[in-house]
């Protein structure tokens, strides 16, 4: 039994490569059809694949677990006077610090951008960003060091004179390939050690989507918020940046976080938060969206595909009227006349599919040194692409079989 169905396979498949060398232009034209649409297949999971990693790599130097809260002026009111600070004091990140279950970490940000401060060390200047933050702001907004290390709870409690630069920003105030850790710079008129060096970050492919933090991370100054605040005179926090215990919980984080500013300022003033779990999800919208366009037209593109093995193998039929009857006058039966140009179709197919898999992964792995991006097709990929080229060809060449295995043996002998 095993040694007839081997042989029953053999013969087919012997016979539909034969037939199909007979029509070798036929046949190159419907393979190119199906090598453009599994190709098609293979951009689109490249492109979504090598796009999430691209963006959640850069989502993830901000902390995929942060929320920010912030002070809001919503009144359209002109008349009506508008309080002066920013709603978050001081005093308010010791009550906001162990005041809700959904936090884990949270730090208070004090911008410096509008004190005009001189940065300088020597006669190198520099303009960055200058930032106020807490001891644990490194953990909630995912830092890593190249050098050195952050400031400790004591240092911002004690108003220390210790600051944490950016790659840029050490470049322009001491030069390239000079460890910056242990020299002084100075802001305004006010000596700071140097104690840590931040690790770089690329953010500048979400910058374009509007997420916090600016499009150069790299060009900034931390500094202890309360030593920033003492220098420029104020009480007032901008920001209050938390670490929700999980991405799900980032939206009751928030809340919470507003409720007991309201609390604390008795509804003086209103708060808006932004979560990482907004941009998460305006990410997948995006990718969604890329997604689907680029399989629509690859359906497209496997639909022509399809219709031209269809094509093909009803050509083949017509052509091969009489081979049929005859074969079918001897004995051969629907099962095997059936299977013969069913596997034509599947070769025709299986062999597009290959070719687009070759020339996905090749194209992608060019792609990817020329551009840099992650553009690998993961496996997956690769297995859908194999199964939907069988599946179009056993789907387009299952009507043209059955109906050579169906003719009657006597119309097709007389078939001119």
């Amino acid at each position: 039994m095993r040694v007839s169905l081997r042989r029953f396979i053999l013969d087919g498949l012997a016979q539909a490569i034969q037939a199909l060398h007979y029509n070798r232009l036929r046949t190159l034209l419907s393979v190119l059809g199906i090598t453009v649409g599994i190709a098609g297949v293979m951009a689109v999971g490249t492109i979504s694949k090598s796009g999430r990693y691209l963006i959640f790599s850069e989502l993830q130097t901000f902390g995929l677990k942060s929320v920010w809260v912030y002070r809001t002026n919503d009144d359209k009111d002109p008349n009506r006077a508008v309080r002066a600070g920013t709603g978050i004091e001081a005093r308010d990140v010791d009550v906001l610090t162990n005041c809700c279950l959904t936090v884990r970490h949270l730090s208070p940000i004090v911008f410096g951008s509008g004190a005009h401060l001189l940065v300088h060390a020597g006669k190198r200047f520099s303009n960055p960003q200058l930032t106020g933050v807490g001891a644990d702001y490194a953990i909630v907004n995912n830092e890593e060091m190249r050098e050195g290390r952050f400031f400790k709870a004591y240092e911002v409690v004690h108003r220390r004179d210790v600051a944490v630069i950016g790659v840029t920003a050490a470049q322009d105030l001491f030069g390239a390939d000079v460890d910056p850790v242990g020299r002084e710079i100075r802001i305004g008129n006010r000596p700071y050690l140097v104690i840590g060096l931040l690790e770089n970050k690329d953010r500048s492919f979400i910058g374009s989507l509007g997420s916090p933090g600016g499009i150069d991370a790299n060009n900034r100054i931390l500094l202890p918020y309360t030593t920033l605040q003492a220098q420029i005179g104020t009480k007032d926090v901008g920001v209050i940046q938390a670490e929700a215990v999980d991405v799900s919980k980032a939206d009751a984080a928030v809340d919470e976080l507003i409720q007991v500013l309201e609390r604390e300022h008795n509804h003086r003033y209103a708060y808006k938060s932004t979560t990482m779990a907004q941009y998460i999800k305006v990410s997948d919208r995006i990718l969604q969206g890329v997604s689907l366009i680029g399989i629509i037209a690859a359906s497209i593109s496997l639909l022509v595909g399809g219709l031209g093995i269809m094509n093909i193998v009803s050509t083949s039929v017509q052509e091969r009227t009489r081979e049929i009857g005859l074969r079918k006058a001897v004995g051969a039966n629907q099962r095997s006349i059936l299977f013969q140009f069913l596997m034509e179709s599947v070769i025709i197919s299986s062999s597009g599919g290959l070719f687009g898999l070759i020339l996905g992964v090749g194209g992608s792995v060019i792609l990817a040194l020329a551009t840099g991006f992650p553009l690998m097709p993961s496996w997956p990929v690769v297995v859908l692409a194999l199964v939907t080229s069988i599946l179009v060809g056993l789907l387009s060449g299952y009507l043209p079989a059955r109906r050579a295995a169906h003719l009657r043996p006597v119309l097709a002998l007389r078939y001119e």
